[in-house]
């Protein structure tokens, strides 16, 4: 699973979902409450369904749909599909701005997640900023490496930690050699 935290931005809407796009609506927002948003969180909780943005690096005839949209040519939305929220929780809330963490599956977007709650707030919302913190074993807390430890020695025991956590491979996997009949060499 990966994790995130998330901040909002309620009361206006871009047509990527977050802040690098264009306006295209604005809406009231001071009628949400904290409580309102809380609320609503419980239902994109668990196994929920999700239309991808449109720009997104989704890909139609092998071109990302990214691409396409910025030449003007007709997209169409991409039909919804089950994602996965392993949990949601709300960290602050100073509107218009609110921060969320998350922690979901697979093809989830963080920003169609923050543009679906708007909508149901009847308000509308798009992501200011994402930072991921946790992808697969690995967090932001406990694995980055801070920049007054980027010596060769704390970066290699650093791999080393985060190496020990992936899964197992299987220790002897045979190198291809060139040549057929050359011992395999192992990288231990």
């Amino acid at each position: 699973s990966q994790k995130y935290t998330a901040i909002g931005l309620l009361g206006k809407a871009t047509d990527t979902l977050d802040a690098t796009g264009k306006v295209t609506e604005e809406k009231p927002y001071d009628q949400v409450t904290k409580g309102d948003l809380e609320n609503v969180l419980q239902k994109f909780t668990g196994d929920i369904m999700q239309v991808p943005p449109l720009y997104s690096a989704l890909k139609k005839d092998g071109e990302r749909l990214s691409t396409l949209m910025k030449r003007g040519e007709a997209v169409e939305a991409k039909p919804a599909r089950r994602v996965r929220v392993y949990s949601l929780s709300l960290q602050q809330f100073q509107p218009p701005l609110f921060t969320l963490d998350v922690e979901c599956g697979g093809g989830f977007y963080v920003r169609s997640l923050v543009s679906d709650i708007g909508k149901e707030l009847s308000t509308c919302a798009t992501m200011q900023e994402l930072t991921r913190t946790k992808q697969g074993p690995f967090t932001l807390e406990e694995h980055a490496l801070h920049e007054d430890k980027w010596t060769i020695d704390e970066i290699a025991r650093s791999l080393e930690h985060c190496t020990s956590l992936l899964p197992d491979e299987p220790s002897h996997k045979k190198l291809k050699t060139e040549h057929p009949g050359e011992t395999a060499v192992s990288c231990e």
